[in-house]
């Protein structure tokens, strides 16, 4: 099994079979696609970029081309029975809105975004240089990630916005990590509800 089977095997667990799922920031539909073929998903992904919008219609995946930074108030309140963020918060000047938003239109939500904490991460601050990793492939100057956050930044602003976590964990090269995750995975997950 590949890596990105893994991660999507390990994020599609979250999913429930049937569920009309809203993608945010679906890149190329490849995890809408995988949703709608393995655990009979159906909804749409939301992509701002032309390419990833194309490459999502070859797909077959129902896309709507919008810019997230601009909210999402064309869907109603429980439109959907989850709500993905995949690599999508490290992008976004609103995180909070999004959150909120995600909470709103969404019984459901995943997150994930590169774990900022992971132990390599911490070296390279030691050793006095930002890090660039597999997960974090990009100098600090040329980084499309406006944002950066570990487990516990995320725990924090949950409690703050009134969402419970339902399970969080790691994932590592498309492992599964649930001890100490915060240290041992380069990806954060968190699945969560309004509370």
């Amino acid at each position: 099994m590949t890596e990105a089977s893994s991660t999507f095997q390990a994020i599609a667990n979250l999913v429930p079979l049937g569920a009309r799922v809203l993608d945010l920031g679906c890149g190329d539909g490849s995890l809408l696609a995988y949703l709608q073929r393995e655990r009979q998903c159906s909804g749409y992904g939301i992509e701002f970029d032309d390419a990833n919008v194309l490459a999502c219609v070859r797909r077959g995946v129902n896309v709507l081309q919008l810019n997230l930074e601009d909210g999402l108030a064309i869907f109603e309140d429980n439109s959907f029975d989850m709500v993905l963020q995949i690599d999508t918060l490290q992008h976004l000047r609103n995180v909070e809105v999004m959150l909120r938003e995600t909470a709103r239109i969404g019984k459901q939500g995943v997150v994930a975004f590169p774990n900022f904490a992971h132990w390599p991460n911490r070296l390279s601050i030691l050793k006095g240089r930002m890090p660039v990793t597999k997960r974090l492939p990009y100098q600090w100057y040329d980084t499309p990630n406006i944002r950066v956050g570990t487990f516990k930044d995320f725990e924090v602003l949950a409690l703050k916005n009134k969402l419970r976590i339902l399970d969080s964990f790691g994932l590592q090269n498309g492992e599964v990590r649930r001890w100490l995750p915060n240290a041992r995975a380069g990806t954060a997950v968190f699945h969560f509800e309004h509370a």
